[in-house]
């Protein structure tokens, strides 16, 4: 699709991302976003990438777009790759809130767990020292 031709084009015309970047007056970490397919351009800058690499937006997008509707077919194929990652930004939100609130679920079961074991322990050294002072006055009564 698009991040692969523009690959491939930049590729074929001996540009960098650099130098694609500088003649887009864009920063290279743009020019990487949209091979990896992580981004579009919008329409504007799709026209200036076409020119630049001597191809046509329909091309660029994938299709060969002929008609007096060239610019209606690639700002509709931009929303469509638009939407598809708005989708896919949205899949993997949810995905990091949802493993958000369980490590939040596990630690916080962790430190209830840490509170009980404290008051248990000392309810039982408290116990354990009351028994051991019981039984010394209990020897006490005996000696005498």
């Amino acid at each position: 699709m698009f991040s692969e031709n523009l690959k491939t084009m930049r590729k074929a015309k001996g540009y960098t991302q650099e130098e694609l970047a500088i003649k887009l007056n864009v920063v290279r970490q743009t020019v990487s976003k949209w091979e990896k397919g992580l981004s579009v351009p919008d329409a504007d800058v799709l026209s200036k990438i076409a020119d630049v690499l001597d191809t046509g937006a329909g091309t660029l997008l994938g299709g060969t777009i002929t008609d007096e509707a060239a610019k209606d077919a690639v700002a509709e194929q931009l929303a469509k790759i638009s939407e598809q990652l708005a989708i896919k930004n949205r899949r993997n939100k949810k995905i990091l809130k949802i493993v958000g609130i369980i490590l939040l679920a596990i630690v916080l079961c962790n430190i209830l767990f840490v509170i009980l074991s404290m008051s248990a322990f000392k309810s039982y050294s408290t116990n354990s020292s009351t028994a051991s002072i019981e039984i010394n006055e209990n020897d006490a009564m005996y000696e005498e």
